[in-house]
């Protein structure tokens, strides 16, 4: 708890100090200027939306301890959301600079259908899909492959990254 706390208080500072920074900055005499305000509004308004993810990340992790947590069960196409999520995550590439090649793993069935909550299993892409580009080397690769395990689907994504250290593995 004493590590999470940090991380957590970390992840908040980023936002919030960037976001100062920018209102100060308006303040100061950039509200003004019309090559300044409009950049800066929109950075704040980027920073403001990062907050409220790590928001939301704490409420999930509230009701995951709590045991009050529900899930909206539905059928839909897996593999069709791996493919959308690998396309919002584009952007991540360009932000971060990296030349991350993001693909699913070939020899799969284009289509197959789960029931899960959908909701949940894109935010577990699109974390661990964004995780592999921030971390990932250039020229990486990142695959997504769905493995047919009789009556469930094993989904794997791997990456050619830094990995995780050791003795961050039991967290």
């Amino acid at each position: 708890r004493k590590n999470f706390l940090g991380d957590i208080s970390h992840e908040l500072k980023t936002p919030i100090f960037s976001i100062q920074g920018y209102i100060q900055t308006l303040l100061d005499g950039g509200l003004d200027d019309p090559n300044v305000n409009y950049r800066f509004l929109a950075k704040a308004d980027k920073n403001v939306e990062r907050l409220i993810k790590i928001v939301e990340d704490l409420e999930i992790i509230n009701q995951l301890e709590s045991g009050k947590m529900s899930f909206n069960m539905e059928e839909f196409d897996i593999v069709a959301l791996a493919k959308e999520c690998i396309a919002l995550m584009d952007d991540d590439a360009a932000k971060f600079k990296k030349r991350v090649t993001v693909r699913i793993k070939d020899g799969f069935r284009p289509s197959i259908k789960v029931v899960a909550d959908r909701d949940r299993i894109q935010q577990v892409f699109i974390n661990l899909i964004s995780n592999s580009i921030k971390y990932g080397k250039d020229d990486g690769v990142t695959q997504v492959g769905f493995y047919d395990m009789d009556n469930l689907i094993l989904v794997e994504v791997s990456d050619n990254g830094i990995g995780i250290k050791e003795e961050q593995l039991p967290r």
